[in-house]
């Protein structure tokens, strides 16, 4: 991860950042400055991370500390929706143009959604980018800052970043910085299987299909099952099927299985498989 402050972003979003105990809704100075922010991440002129050229994720921490101050310096308000009713600090998207939302769909501010991107009933967060032609399942849930590449596809009740709609903005008082983890990034032409789950600090390479069901965080150990080589935690590699295993670790108290992921085929690179040779790859 490289981390950089170099972004579009106001240099004025760090200096809030490091007096952020002493602000609040009736700061309009500071409100000023983290709206116009989060509406440069939710018009796509900025973004919290991206994959660089040389393959490396680019984190930008004034963008992301616009994203926590939202928190700070947003009061609560009441809006409606036809008959439903929401009382919350961060507003719903007020442009969606060139996206179709289905009924259900949720996408809040801060979030960036481009032309042709699919909703389903799900929920997008602040901070959050999904990029052309992706489909958001029914059901499915981008948490803060996930970054999501063109034409991804993840299916129904897949859950990619955290989801508590904070992520924990007002808890990192402690440490006096945002957390270090990597946003949860799914690159172009990826496929996710339903109710997988791609936590913050993980990764999916370009055209990787993760299956159903699998779980995938930043530590998570993900192993080549032709070879038995431990690759690179975390991530599962471009043009690969990829699903939840198990690895038997002995313990004073016995034999447990623990969770990771298996590669278990690499696929020629701009090869999308079909419904049946993926069943055989990943049932046999």
């Amino acid at each position: 991860m490289i981390q950089s402050d170099a972004g579009p972003l106001p240099a004025a979003v760090d200096e809030l950042w490091w007096r952020r105990a002493e602000l609040g809704p009736a700061d309009t100075e500071a409100r000023a400055v983290v709206v116009s922010a989060v509406d440069m991440l939710d018009s796509g002129k900025a973004r919290v991370a991206e994959v660089s050229r040389t393959g490396e994720v680019v984190v930008d921490e004034r963008a992301r500390r616009a994203v926590m101050l939202a928190f700070r310096v947003l009061g609560l308000a009441r809006s409606q929706v036809g008959d439903f009713h929401h009382r919350d600090r961060v507003p719903l998207k007020a442009s969606v143009e060139g996206v179709r939302v289905v009924p259900g769909a949720i996408a809040r501010w801060g979030s960036y959604l481009a032309p042709g991107v699919v909703l389903m009933p799900s929920f997008v967060d602040i901070g959050a980018h999904v990029d052309e032609g992706s489909t958001v399942g029914a059901w499915a849930s981008i948490g803060p800052c996930a970054q999501i590449g063109r034409n991804v596809h993840l299916s129904g009740g897949v859950g990619v970043g955290e989801t508590g709609g904070r992520e924990g903005a007002e808890d990192h008082r402690a440490t006096g910085e945002p957390p270090r983890t990597v946003p949860a990034i799914v690159e172009d032409g990826a496929l996710i299987g339903g109710r997988a789950v791609i936590a913050d600090g993980a990764r999916v390479g370009r055209g990787a299909v993760v299956g159903a069901g699998t779980v995938l965080a930043g530590s998570t150990p993900v192993v080549d099952a032709r070879t038995g080589e431990e690759l690179e935690r975390g991530r599962v590699p471009d043009w690969c099927v990829a699903a939840g295993g198990t690895r038997w670790r002995d313990f004073p108290g016995g034999t447990f299985g623990l969770r990771c992921v298996l590669v278990l085929e690499r696929l020629r690179e701009g090869h999308r498989p079909g419904r049946a040779e993926l069943d055989r790859i990943l049932h046999g």
